[in-house]
């Protein structure tokens, strides 16, 4: 799908800033210990990046999803009319956020309009949370992130020992989607270095403060290997829930 046709999928009134997703896929999964990158992995049955994309796309107000690939890379094929693959991953995800972002620019988007980044790993992530996110960041001025409240003890380790104990009553762990303003947030990138390992750090280096937005414990980030095990079983005994009569009919 090339870049003139995302327009076709627009939900919104064209008076109105529009809503992209985009999602960075051009990692290696070097700490999942995978063979090949972590989000074409199967998982229930399917790869994990599909998982991601299908929430996406059972989100009828948005105009279109990206999914910024590496160049070159064979991307996994699949049949949501509103996903279009960009080949201009970066070697950072900053890099591949804001090669993401122009490629968007290109499409047509607008600087007003609005894009959530998200993880291709956090394939536990559903149409009812980024609808949540939507709801909450549509009328800021800023936008925001999906986020937990610290639920743990948090240590600072020296040398492999405790060197302190911190306050965990203001501390979030945050999650994705991340959704700003494209104009605001190409800019952002562009002033960060690509050290910034999610969209809301450098929004906030531009002296911004971003929303939180409660998000779940299931939208965890399958980042190790045991996190495939845990995540394909969140995703199977959704699968049953849908389907409770299973086989016997």
């Amino acid at each position: 799908m090339g870049p003139q046709s995302m327009t076709d999928h627009d939900q919104i009134s064209p008076n109105q800033p529009r809503l992209w997703a985009l999602i960075p896929c051009a990692g290696s999964g070097s700490r999942a210990g995978a063979a090949g990158p972590k989000q074409y992995q199967a998982l229930a049955g399917q790869p994990m990046v599909l998982h991601t994309l299908q929430a996406f796309a059972s989100v009828p107000r948005l105009a279109g999803t990206v999914v910024v690939v590496a160049p070159g890379d064979g991307f996994v094929p699949c049949s949501f009319a509103t996903i279009s693959v960009a080949d201009c991953g970066g070697t950072t995800r900053a890099a591949s956020v804001l090669n993401g972002l122009n490629w968007l620019s290109r499409a047509g988007a607008q600087a007003d309009d609005w894009v959530l980044v998200h993880d291709a790993a956090r394939c536990l992530i559903t149409p009812e949370l980024i609808n949540t996110l939507i709801d909450a960041c549509l009328g800021d001025a800023v936008g925001g992130l999906l986020a937990l409240p610290l639920p743990d003890t948090l240590k600072q380790a020296v040398a492999g020992r405790v060197a302190a104990t911190v306050a965990r009553a203001d501390k979030w762990l945050a999650q994705t989607p991340q959704m700003f303003r494209l104009g605001t947030l190409t800019q952002a990138l562009k002033q960060a270095s690509d050290a910034v390992t999610d969209e809301s750090s450098a929004i906030e280096q531009i002296g911004l403060a971003p929303k939180l937005v409660a998000g779940s414990a299931q939208n965890f980030k399958v980042t190790y290997p045991q996190d495939f095990a845990l995540a394909e079983s969140v995703l199977l005994a959704r699968t049953s829930s849908m389907n409770p009569s299973g086989g016997n009919e």
